[in-house]
């Protein structure tokens, strides 16, 4: 074992001796890289990491957790002036509940900032989608914050679960936010609207009805519209427009997908809608029996009248009669007769006021276009499931338009639909993964990679070192027979013979150094 030593020592000495200046400047710099990187690495690993406990603390909080801590032992660090309050990241959880214990902190936030280093590969769905919730409510709340007049604001968000199926609906998040003003200061109408706005744009899919907005004191702020300008009425028409499309495309991808599966359809739908606005105001008389086309009596009134008797004698008035040459005399007295029938009847009508306000849109003609993928091995559908699709989606047609009182023809239903059958351009088995904040930090990768670079660096500098020595060892012993001998002095020849080897290498590398290279250069040659 002393002989391998020595024999080691003896090789390192030769190979340093016979080294130029660059290759020994190349070897004490590797080794000195390999040493820092080792005690990189070591720092890394064995340093202590802290994490934020509390933050936006008052200074007396402050000061009372720091003491608590003290107390403890825990090393703890203050930033943010005086705000915030590091912690060993191994002891964040248990000084939580102790200091909660002790009614710690009174106020503050706990800050999930350092989520964000920690999430690695085995991280779960479940876990990323709390901590990324949590982080979302707490940069929406420091950014309300920012807001004049707001100095503290609590937001709860709740996120829809994403489904991978085609025919899921997707639903829409929620949000409630609870706003801490400045003594005396009131929110204006343009505030109410631009938080409306903001809390809506920061967080995916939240339309501004599903926000509730209100103060520490109960009072609620609503979204209010401003009066229609062109801009805003064509944005509110192109958004029902597409509204409305998007609701058939669904609906037709949920029965496409139980006819020809899953993501093997695709379905556009084309929507013309008439958005004209009409309001009038109808009074309408009708009567009450339709058949007899008459009211109702309400009141009847009938009168009949008859009379009978005797004519009386004519009187003249006297001197007149006699004095009138060639007039006759009235005849004598007789019977008489009448009668009168009258009948009045008040009839009663339907009396209808109306005050029509029509819908402010119609759906006034409706295209659908299919593409659908064939079984495997097919170029086409067959005739009969494409009649069957054509069939389905003519009657969707026929049930979304309105009824005008005019039957369509199959024709004109017919030109609205178009089902087509080829098979889909084939994609790459497996979709790329999108990244996820999820990743380990880039200077991990950097410094493996580092260490892994000297690694090999050194390998080559060794075997390159020790390969002329070998090389011409193993010459020596192909040119000289090795002597009968017993075992025991066997190793003792070798150990001999290799020590004048070395000797005899060492003499020609000093005396004769052209000879020693053209001797290297002979061995890699035959390498």
């Amino acid at each position: 074992m002393k002989e391998k030593a020595k024999q080691f020592k003896n090789q390192v000495q030769t190979f340093w001796t016979e080294s130029s200046t660059l290759r020994k400047s190349a070897v004490i710099s590797v080794v000195l890289l390999l040493l820092l990187a080792i005690a990189l690495a070591a720092a890394l690993l064995f340093r202590t990491n802290y994490a934020p406990l509390y933050s936006q603390l008052t200074l007396a909080e402050a000061g009372q957790i720091q003491e608590a801590l003290e107390q403890r032992g825990v090393a703890a660090r203050v930033s943010n002036d005086g705000t915030t309050i590091h912690v060993p990241e191994a002891d964040v959880d248990r000084l939580k509940v102790d200091l909660a214990a002790e009614g710690l902190p009174k106020s503050g936030s706990i800050d999930y900032a350092f989520f964000q280093n920690q999430m690695g590969f085995g991280m779960t769905d479940n876990e990323f989608t709390v901590i990324e919730r949590s982080l979302m409510q707490t940069e929406l709340a420091e950014l309300i914050r920012g807001v004049q007049g707001v100095e503290q604001a609590n937001v709860i968000i709740t996120l829809p679960e994403e489904s991978v199926w085609l025919n899921s609906g997707q639903e829409s998040s929620t949000a409630a936010v609870v706003l801490q003003l400045e003594p005396g200061y009131t929110l204006d109408s343009s505030q109410v609207k631009a938080l409306y706005h903001l809390i809506s744009k920061s967080v995916p899919n939240l339309p501004i009805e599903n926000i509730v907005l209100s103060d520490s004191q109960f009072n609620n702020y609503t979204y209010q519209e401003e009066e229609t300008s062109p801009a805003a009425s064509f944005q509110s028409q192109r958004e029902i427009k597409q509204e409305i499309e998007s609701d058939l495309k669904q609906t037709i991808n949920q029965l496409l997908s139980a006819v020809v599966g899953p993501e093997n359809a695709i379905v556009s739908v084309t929507a013309d809608i008439d958005f004209t606005q009409e309001q009038r105001t109808e009074d309408l008389v009708e009567p009450v029996d339709e058949e007899e086309v008459s009211g109702l009596a309400i009141s009847v009134e009938r009168i009949n009248e008859m009379y009978e008797g005797t004519t009386g004698n004519e009187e003249g008035v006297a001197g007149v009669g006699d004095e009138i040459p060639n007039y006759t005399g009235a005849a004598g007295g007789g019977d008489s007769e009448s009668e009168r029938t009258e009948e009045r009847i008040n009839y009663e009508v339907n009396r209808i006021h109306k005050e029509i306000i029509e819908s402010p849109y119609e759906i006034r003609d409706l295209g659908i276009q299919v593409m659908v993928n064939p079984p495997e091995g097919m170029q086409a559908l067959p005739p009969q499931q494409t009649a069957d699709i054509t069939a389905m989606l003519e009657t969707i047609i026929r049930t979304t338009l309105p009824d005008d009182g005019e039957e369509e023809g199959e024709q004109d239903v017919g030109d609205r639909v178009v089902v087509t059958s080829m098979p889909f351009a084939q994609t790459e088995t497996g979709e790329a993964e999108q990244p996820s904040s999820a990743t380990i930090p880039i200077w991990i990768y950097a410094v493996a990679a580092g260490l892994v670079l000297l690694i090999i660096i050194l390998a080559v500098l060794l075997y390159r070192k020790r390969e002329p020595a070998d090389l011409a060892e193993e010459q020596d012993e192909a040119a000289e027979p090795e002597p009968e001998q017993e075992d025991e002095p066997l190793m003792e020849t070798e150990e001999t013979e290799e020590s004048k080897q070395m000797r005899q290498l060492n003499r020609l590398a000093k005396e004769q150094p052209e000879d020693f290279s053209k001797l290297l250069r002979t061995w890699l040659s035959d390498e």
